[in-house]
Protein backbone atom coordinates (compact mmCIF):
# COMPACT_ATOMS: atom_id res chain seq x y z
CA UNK A 1 0.00 0.00 0.00
CA UNK A 2 1.16 3.34 -0.90
CA UNK A 3 1.59 5.85 1.86
CA UNK A 4 -0.50 8.69 2.16
CA UNK A 5 0.80 10.82 5.15
CA UNK A 6 1.77 13.90 4.29
CA UNK A 7 4.13 14.07 7.03
CA UNK A 8 7.08 10.97 6.68
CA UNK A 9 9.60 10.08 8.78
CA UNK A 10 12.26 12.33 8.46
CA UNK A 11 15.11 10.53 6.83
CA UNK A 12 18.87 11.55 8.45
CA UNK A 13 17.00 11.86 11.71
CA UNK A 14 19.32 12.55 14.97
CA UNK A 15 16.78 12.69 17.98
CA UNK A 16 19.71 14.30 20.11
CA UNK A 17 20.53 16.78 17.64
CA UNK A 18 17.51 17.67 16.96
CA UNK A 19 16.55 17.80 21.08
CA UNK A 20 19.77 20.99 21.05
CA UNK A 21 18.06 22.70 18.03
CA UNK A 22 14.87 22.96 19.84
CA UNK A 23 16.81 23.65 23.18
CA UNK A 24 18.75 26.61 21.33
CA UNK A 25 14.95 28.15 19.65
CA UNK A 26 13.77 28.40 23.37
CA UNK A 27 16.88 29.89 24.94
CA UNK A 28 17.31 33.54 25.58
CA UNK A 29 14.90 36.35 24.91
CA UNK A 30 12.50 35.72 22.50
CA UNK A 31 11.58 32.07 20.64
CA UNK A 32 12.60 31.13 17.57
CA UNK A 33 8.48 30.06 16.47
CA UNK A 34 9.89 29.23 12.69
CA UNK A 35 12.89 26.53 13.29
CA UNK A 36 10.29 25.13 16.00
CA UNK A 37 7.72 24.32 13.45
CA UNK A 38 9.63 23.08 10.46
CA UNK A 39 11.74 21.04 12.95
CA UNK A 40 8.70 19.13 14.19
CA UNK A 41 6.50 18.93 10.90
CA UNK A 42 9.45 17.14 9.55
CA UNK A 43 9.48 14.76 11.65
CA UNK A 44 7.21 11.67 12.12
CA UNK A 45 5.50 11.45 15.52
CA UNK A 46 7.56 8.46 16.33
CA UNK A 47 10.68 10.50 16.31
CA UNK A 48 9.00 13.26 18.14
CA UNK A 49 9.02 10.91 20.80
CA UNK A 50 12.45 10.27 20.51
CA UNK A 51 13.21 13.99 20.54
CA UNK A 52 11.67 13.97 23.83
CA UNK A 53 13.35 11.43 25.60
CA UNK A 54 16.86 12.98 24.42
CA UNK A 55 15.65 16.08 25.47
CA UNK A 56 14.99 15.24 29.18
CA UNK A 57 17.93 13.70 28.83
CA UNK A 58 20.10 16.32 28.25
CA UNK A 59 18.45 19.17 29.37
CA UNK A 60 16.78 17.10 32.99
CA UNK A 61 13.60 18.90 31.53
CA UNK A 62 10.25 17.99 30.59
CA UNK A 63 10.08 18.73 26.19
CA UNK A 64 6.38 19.75 26.08
CA UNK A 65 6.32 21.57 29.25
CA UNK A 66 9.29 24.03 27.59
CA UNK A 67 7.65 24.41 24.37
CA UNK A 68 4.49 25.14 26.38
CA UNK A 69 5.92 28.20 28.94
CA UNK A 70 7.51 29.59 25.20
CA UNK A 71 4.34 29.42 23.19
CA UNK A 72 1.10 30.91 23.24
CA UNK A 73 -2.74 30.46 21.47
CA UNK A 74 -3.05 28.39 18.76
CA UNK A 75 0.21 27.53 17.76
CA UNK A 76 1.12 26.48 21.42
CA UNK A 77 -1.88 23.66 20.92
CA UNK A 78 -0.95 22.80 17.93
CA UNK A 79 2.34 22.21 18.56
CA UNK A 80 1.46 20.10 21.68
CA UNK A 81 -1.02 18.09 19.43
CA UNK A 82 1.73 17.19 17.04
CA UNK A 83 3.94 15.96 20.74
CA UNK A 84 0.95 13.71 21.64
CA UNK A 85 1.39 9.78 20.67
CA UNK A 86 -1.63 9.40 18.37
CA UNK A 87 -3.70 6.80 20.19
CA UNK A 88 -3.06 9.15 23.50
CA UNK A 89 -4.57 12.17 21.22
CA UNK A 90 -7.19 10.57 20.09
CA UNK A 91 -8.16 9.57 23.92
CA UNK A 92 -7.20 13.00 25.54
CA UNK A 93 -10.11 14.33 22.63
CA UNK A 94 -12.60 11.67 23.87
CA UNK A 95 -11.83 12.70 27.34
CA UNK A 96 -12.43 16.75 26.41
CA UNK A 97 -15.44 16.07 24.47
CA UNK A 98 -17.21 13.90 27.33
CA UNK A 99 -15.62 15.54 30.56
CA UNK A 100 -16.28 18.76 29.40
CA UNK A 101 -19.10 21.34 29.76
CA UNK A 102 -21.99 19.74 27.83
CA UNK A 103 -20.74 16.67 25.61
CA UNK A 104 -19.09 17.77 22.13
CA UNK A 105 -20.56 15.04 19.92
CA UNK A 106 -18.92 15.96 16.66
CA UNK A 107 -15.59 14.84 18.04
CA UNK A 108 -17.54 11.14 19.41
CA UNK A 109 -18.59 10.41 16.34
CA UNK A 110 -16.02 11.68 14.44
CA UNK A 111 -13.49 9.52 16.39
CA UNK A 112 -15.77 6.40 16.75
CA UNK A 113 -17.14 6.70 12.81
CA UNK A 114 -13.61 6.89 11.23
CA UNK A 115 -10.72 5.29 13.51
CA UNK A 116 -10.07 1.24 12.70
CA UNK A 117 -11.43 -1.76 14.75
CA UNK A 118 -7.67 -2.05 16.16
CA UNK A 119 -6.94 1.56 16.70
CA UNK A 120 -10.73 2.02 18.61
CA UNK A 121 -9.36 -1.10 20.57
CA UNK A 122 -6.31 0.91 22.00
CA UNK A 123 -8.07 4.05 22.44
CA UNK A 124 -9.85 2.78 25.02
CA UNK A 125 -6.98 0.46 26.63
CA UNK A 126 -5.46 4.00 27.32
CA UNK A 127 -8.70 6.02 28.08
CA UNK A 128 -9.21 3.04 30.98
CA UNK A 129 -5.75 4.13 33.04
CA UNK A 130 -7.68 7.01 34.15
CA UNK A 131 -11.71 6.16 33.23
CA UNK A 132 -13.70 3.72 31.65
CA UNK A 133 -14.46 5.30 27.95
CA UNK A 134 -17.56 2.65 27.73
CA UNK A 135 -19.04 3.90 30.93
CA UNK A 136 -18.57 7.78 30.01
CA UNK A 137 -19.95 8.00 27.22
CA UNK A 138 -23.21 6.07 28.96
CA UNK A 139 -23.37 8.83 30.87
CA UNK A 140 -23.49 11.67 29.04
CA UNK A 141 -25.62 10.15 25.70
CA UNK A 142 -28.62 8.39 25.32
CA UNK A 143 -31.41 6.28 23.10
CA UNK A 144 -30.18 4.94 20.06
CA UNK A 145 -26.96 7.59 19.35
CA UNK A 146 -25.75 5.67 22.43
CA UNK A 147 -26.22 2.32 21.27
CA UNK A 148 -24.56 2.69 18.33
CA UNK A 149 -21.64 4.48 20.29
CA UNK A 150 -21.42 1.60 22.46
CA UNK A 151 -21.56 -0.91 19.14
CA UNK A 152 -18.65 1.14 17.57
CA UNK A 153 -16.46 0.71 20.82
CA UNK A 154 -16.83 -2.90 20.55
CA UNK A 155 -14.45 -2.78 17.43
CA UNK A 156 -15.96 -5.86 16.19
CA UNK A 157 -17.00 -4.85 12.77
CA UNK A 158 -16.83 -8.34 10.56
CA UNK A 159 -14.07 -8.72 8.17
CA UNK A 160 -14.92 -8.87 4.23
CA UNK A 161 -17.79 -9.05 2.17
CA UNK A 162 -20.68 -11.29 2.53
CA UNK A 163 -22.05 -11.61 -0.44
CA UNK A 164 -25.40 -13.77 0.42
CA UNK A 165 -26.42 -10.89 2.62
CA UNK A 166 -25.97 -7.92 0.22
CA UNK A 167 -29.22 -7.85 -1.37
CA UNK A 168 -31.07 -9.63 2.45
CA UNK A 169 -29.20 -6.01 4.30
CA UNK A 170 -30.41 -3.39 1.25
CA UNK A 171 -33.71 -4.69 1.95
CA UNK A 172 -33.98 -4.63 5.83
CA UNK A 173 -32.42 -1.21 5.36
CA UNK A 174 -35.56 -0.13 3.35
CA UNK A 175 -38.18 -2.15 5.41
CA UNK A 176 -36.44 -0.18 8.25
CA UNK A 177 -36.73 3.48 7.30
CA UNK A 178 -38.78 4.57 4.07
CA UNK A 179 -40.75 1.05 3.46
CA UNK A 180 -42.34 1.52 7.17
CA UNK A 181 -44.18 3.96 8.91
CA UNK A 182 -41.76 4.79 11.68
CA UNK A 183 -38.50 3.74 11.74
CA UNK A 184 -36.85 0.85 12.90
CA UNK A 185 -33.27 2.05 14.25
CA UNK A 186 -32.23 -1.33 15.74
CA UNK A 187 -31.72 -2.24 12.27
CA UNK A 188 -29.83 0.50 10.95
CA UNK A 189 -27.44 0.68 14.10
CA UNK A 190 -26.90 -2.96 13.53
CA UNK A 191 -26.15 -3.16 10.14
CA UNK A 192 -23.96 -0.31 10.11
CA UNK A 193 -22.56 -0.90 13.15
CA UNK A 194 -21.42 -4.34 12.58
CA UNK A 195 -20.62 -5.11 8.50
CA UNK A 196 -17.55 -4.07 7.13
CA UNK A 197 -16.86 -1.15 4.80
CA UNK A 198 -16.54 -3.09 1.79
CA UNK A 199 -19.68 -5.22 2.20
CA UNK A 200 -21.54 -1.83 3.01
CA UNK A 201 -20.66 -0.20 -0.32
CA UNK A 202 -22.61 -3.18 -2.07
CA UNK A 203 -25.56 -3.15 0.11
CA UNK A 204 -25.48 0.89 -0.45
CA UNK A 205 -25.35 -0.25 -4.27
CA UNK A 206 -28.21 -2.80 -4.29
CA UNK A 207 -30.61 -0.19 -1.58
CA UNK A 208 -30.37 2.52 -4.38
CA UNK A 209 -30.91 0.10 -7.19
CA UNK A 210 -34.07 -0.99 -4.86
CA UNK A 211 -35.75 2.34 -3.93
CA UNK A 212 -34.03 4.81 -5.85
CA UNK A 213 -32.69 7.15 -3.44
CA UNK A 214 -29.23 7.07 -1.68
CA UNK A 215 -28.68 5.55 2.26
CA UNK A 216 -28.05 8.72 2.82
CA UNK A 217 -31.32 10.23 2.01
CA UNK A 218 -32.79 7.83 3.97
CA UNK A 219 -30.93 8.33 7.25
CA UNK A 220 -32.02 12.37 7.10
CA UNK A 221 -35.34 12.05 5.96
CA UNK A 222 -35.56 9.01 9.00
CA UNK A 223 -33.63 10.25 11.93
CA UNK A 224 -32.38 13.87 13.25
CA UNK A 225 -30.20 14.87 15.78
CA UNK A 226 -27.28 13.08 17.01
CA UNK A 227 -28.11 9.85 15.41
CA UNK A 228 -28.96 11.00 12.09
CA UNK A 229 -25.36 12.51 12.43
CA UNK A 230 -23.46 9.46 13.86
CA UNK A 231 -25.28 7.30 11.29
CA UNK A 232 -24.01 9.83 8.22
CA UNK A 233 -20.85 9.67 9.73
CA UNK A 234 -20.31 5.85 9.70
CA UNK A 235 -21.75 5.80 6.29
CA UNK A 236 -19.67 8.27 4.60
CA UNK A 237 -16.36 6.72 6.22
CA UNK A 238 -17.50 3.07 4.61
CA UNK A 239 -17.67 4.84 1.40
CA UNK A 240 -14.65 7.29 1.66
CA UNK A 241 -13.00 8.18 5.12
CA UNK A 242 -10.53 10.95 3.09
CA UNK A 243 -13.84 12.06 1.75
CA UNK A 244 -15.44 12.34 5.22
CA UNK A 245 -12.12 14.21 6.51
CA UNK A 246 -12.50 16.69 3.15
CA UNK A 247 -15.99 17.56 4.24
CA UNK A 248 -14.96 18.14 7.91
CA UNK A 249 -12.38 20.33 6.60
CA UNK A 250 -14.91 22.11 4.11
CA UNK A 251 -17.03 23.05 7.05
CA UNK A 252 -14.65 24.00 9.63
CA UNK A 253 -13.30 26.88 7.99
CA UNK A 254 -16.69 27.91 5.15
CA UNK A 255 -18.36 29.78 8.12
CA UNK A 256 -18.01 33.02 9.48
CA UNK A 257 -15.87 32.01 11.48
CA UNK A 258 -12.94 29.06 11.35
CA UNK A 259 -13.32 25.96 13.42
CA UNK A 260 -9.67 25.93 14.79
CA UNK A 261 -10.51 23.03 16.91
CA UNK A 262 -11.85 20.36 13.73
CA UNK A 263 -8.88 22.14 11.80
CA UNK A 264 -6.51 21.07 14.11
CA UNK A 265 -7.57 18.22 15.10
CA UNK A 266 -8.11 16.73 11.79
CA UNK A 267 -4.91 17.85 10.51
CA UNK A 268 -2.44 16.30 12.89
CA UNK A 269 -4.42 13.50 13.03
CA UNK A 270 -4.70 12.53 9.63
CA UNK A 271 -0.89 13.92 8.95
CA UNK A 272 0.38 10.03 8.78
CA UNK A 273 -2.84 8.68 7.72
CA UNK A 274 -4.06 10.09 4.54
CA UNK A 275 -3.47 13.72 4.41
CA UNK A 276 -3.00 13.12 0.49
CA UNK A 277 -6.21 11.88 -0.36
CA UNK A 278 -8.00 13.75 2.17
CA UNK A 279 -6.07 17.26 -0.04
CA UNK A 280 -7.55 15.36 -3.28
CA UNK A 281 -11.09 14.95 -2.34
CA UNK A 282 -11.11 18.57 -1.04
CA UNK A 283 -10.00 19.56 -4.39
CA UNK A 284 -12.74 17.44 -6.07
CA UNK A 285 -15.68 18.41 -4.01
CA UNK A 286 -15.00 21.89 -3.67
CA UNK A 287 -12.88 22.85 -6.76
CA UNK A 288 -10.50 24.63 -3.86
CA UNK A 289 -7.07 23.46 -3.13
CA UNK A 290 -7.15 22.98 0.46
CA UNK A 291 -3.67 24.28 1.29
CA UNK A 292 -4.90 27.27 -0.36
CA UNK A 293 -7.97 27.76 2.00
CA UNK A 294 -6.25 27.17 4.92
CA UNK A 295 -3.72 29.92 3.77
CA UNK A 296 -7.05 32.37 3.54
CA UNK A 297 -8.32 31.40 6.63
CA UNK A 298 -5.42 31.36 9.57
CA UNK A 299 -2.37 33.44 10.61
CA UNK A 300 1.13 33.73 12.01
CA UNK A 301 2.69 30.60 13.07
CA UNK A 302 -0.08 28.48 13.54
CA UNK A 303 -0.99 29.24 9.81
CA UNK A 304 2.96 27.78 8.60
CA UNK A 305 2.37 25.22 10.66
CA UNK A 306 -0.93 23.72 9.73
CA UNK A 307 -0.01 24.31 5.61
CA UNK A 308 3.64 21.99 6.69
CA UNK A 309 1.02 19.65 7.34
CA UNK A 310 -1.24 19.75 4.73
CA UNK A 311 2.07 19.22 2.04
CA UNK A 312 0.23 19.18 -1.18
CA UNK A 313 -0.58 22.49 -2.86
CA UNK A 314 -1.93 20.92 -5.68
Amino acid sequence: VTYRGSVRPFVNFDAVHDADILHRAMKGLGTDEDVILMLLAARSNNQRQQIKAAYKTAYGKDLVSALKSELGGLFESLIVALMTLPVVYDATLLHKAIKGVGTDDDVLIEILASRSGPRLRDIVKVYKEGDNLEKDICGDTSGYYQRLLVILLQASREEGVDEANIAKDAKDLYAAGKGKFGTDEEKFINILGNRSAEHLRKVFDAYKKLCGSDIEDSVEGETTGNLENLLLAVVKCSRSVPSFFAESLYRSMRRAGTDDDTLMRVLVSRSEEDMLDIAACFKDKYGASLYSTIQEDTTGAYRKCLLYLCRSRD
